[in-house]
């Protein structure tokens, strides 16, 4: 598996499992699957509702803490110093961990200032290995950069082929930030695997589309953590490392790039009103 190293140090799978929009049901089985096919990162949320079975996941693996990479996220209810640390305790507890490797905002609103605080805190005290964000726009990322002592270690975002972030990324990059991406296959949307463009880029390989997506995620360097609850597409997903894709191939699908989300945008009054009041367990 190749690393990333964040601004901290710490390394950091660029390939990783992630179990958004998995019934708490269906986790257990698909994170012990996952572990079995060699992923040690895996990602989740308070918001997700399935830190209790990720957790009883690892603790069925027996693989050895210190060889795995946990991330979870804070959502936007938990606001203020002492809310985000009693989150944050709950999130171990249902994770049945002593620490975590990456602690996340989860969206960029409320009092995310106080919450930042308190991760600046979790992170001197070693409980959180690195902090960092989730769907922060350039601005609130550099506010938050330039107004506190800690950068955040890793931004995770909405990245695929209809919305690349180049020139966030190179942002990212100069300020130390790690690019991670969420939804890498924009769910199917714009008929992504069928894509004539990515499948005749993987076709010279023996490559799937799924596949042509995460290798050129990985030969940007972003952090990359697709989902499935298929043992098979795990695998294939995994399958990234024996390739690679040419500049031809690179700046082929960087015509893709549409430059718009494919799900929701987060300036959206509505929206911001929506993520703002939903309340998780």
């Amino acid at each position: 598996m190749q690393n990333v190293t964040l601004n901290n140090g710490v390394e950091m799978p660029i390939l990783g499992f992630g179990v958004f929009q998995i019934d708490a049901e269906q986790t257990e089985k698909a994170v012990s699957d996952a572990l079995a096919a060699g992923y040690r990162s895996l990602d989740t949320a308070a918001a997700y509702g399935n830190e209790e079975a990720v957790g009883a996941a690892i603790k069925n693996s027996g693989i050895p803490r210190d060889e795995l990479f946990i991330t979870t996220k804070l959502w936007v209810q938990d606001a203020g110093e002492d809310n985000t640390k009693r989150a944050f305790d709950a999130s171990l507890r249902k994770l049945g961990l002593d620490y975590l490797d990456l602690y996340l905002i989860h969206q960029p609103f409320g009092d995310v200032y106080a919450e930042w605080r308190a991760m600046q805190e979790l992170n001197k005290e070693g409980r959180a290995r690195a902090i960092g964000v989730s769907n922060f726009a350039a601005d609130q990322l550099l506010d938050l950069i330039i107004n506190n002592e800690i950068t955040p270690a890793v931004n995770q975002i909405e990245t695929h082929p209809f919305r690349q972030n180049v020139k966030y990324q190179e942002l990212l990059k100069s300020e130390g930030v790690q690019m991670e991406s969420w939804g890498p296959f924009a769910e199917g949307k714009n008929n992504l695997f069928t894509n004539e463009t990515l499948a005749s880029i993987g076709e010279p390989h023996g490559k799937s589309v799924a596949q042509v997506v995460l290798r050129w995620m990985i030969q940007r360097s972003v952090v990359v953590i697709p989902k499935s609850v298929n043992l098979d597409r795990m695998a294939q997903n995994i399958d990234v490392f024996d390739f690679s894709l040419t500049d031809d191939d690179m700046t082929h699908i960087a015509s893709l790039d549409t430059g718009k989300s494919q799900f929701f945008d987060h300036a959206d009054p509505d929206m911001v009103r929506w993520l703002s009041a939903r309340r998780v367990d």
